[in-house]
């Protein structure tokens, strides 16, 4: 495949990705989360797909890891992580940028989007074809009336990243992707872990990890019980999505 390619938009803006990427961009009406998944194994490891919204940065990573498949998700803590990395390096100075487990982002206490991982059918022990993460953060509010009348969402436009497009932050996600890949391969998964587990909204007497299989457990300060999230369940339906408007709710 040549290192760009744009179905169907001869007027999508170009982005500067490092060379490891190869860009696919896609028209408006375009789905870049369900064209890599469907297009995964044909796409390649790098391609990343790219719809050019007005309102939206929307993209996706195909990924090809070397780890079994119930390791292999915890891939989806990287996505987050440099997704969380490229909103702070365009943010204005102290805005809060948080993760709720596992999948969404708030700026500012409000919504923008989030994240979701898809994979290759195969058994948990062995190597996945493919992984997908794909992302998306709401850059200009669509919706009628002030912003204060949704305080439960937000838009990057809204929190002060002017002069700010959606290119910019994508070719950002993908520059601190590499960074967080690298380590993982470089000094294992902690990292990465340590990085995501940052992002979350701090609560008094927690300790949180991540298990090896991608499970969030929490320990809290004068209880022995472990509690354990499960990632894999999560990732069945991202909780920021809306399905009616495809967009973060």
């Amino acid at each position: 495949m040549p290192p760009e390619t744009r179905p169907n938009t001869p007027f999508a803006p170009a982005l500067d990705l490092p060379p490891a990427y190869n860009l696919v961009t896609l028209r408006e009406v375009g789905d870049a989360f369900a064209h890599a998944t469907a297009n995964a194994a044909e796409l390649g490891a790098g391609t990343l797909v790219f719809v050019g919204r007005f309102d939206l940065a929307e993209f996706a990573v195909v990924l090809e890891p070397e780890e079994p498949l119930r390791s292999a998700r915890r891939a989806f803590y990287a996505g987050m992580a440099a997704l969380s990395d490229a909103l702070a390096a365009h943010a204005p100075p102290q805005t809060p940028i948080v993760c709720i487990w596992p999948d969404a982002i708030h700026v500012d206490a409000g919504l923008v989007g989030g994240g979701q991982l898809g994979w290759s059918e195969g058994p948990e022990d062995e190597l996945p074809d493919w992984l997908v993460f794909g992302g998306m953060i709401r850059t200009v509010s669509m919706a009628e009336g002030e912003p204060g009348l949704r305080p439960l969402s937000a838009a990057l436009e809204d929190e002060g990243f002017n002069e700010f497009g959606s290119g910019a932050l994508v070719e950002t996600f993908a520059r601190h992707l590499m960074l967080h890949v690298d380590a993982w391969q470089e000094q294992g998964f902690a990292p990465v872990a340590r990085s995501y587990l940052s992002r979350l909204e701090p609560e008094k007497g927690v300790r949180r990890d991540i298990d090896d299989n991608g499970d969030l457990l929490v320990r809290r300060m004068g209880k022995k019980e472990v509690e354990r999230r499960r990632l894999l369940p999560a990732l069945v339906a991202p909780t920021w999505l809306d399905p009616a408007t495809r967009g973060p709710r």
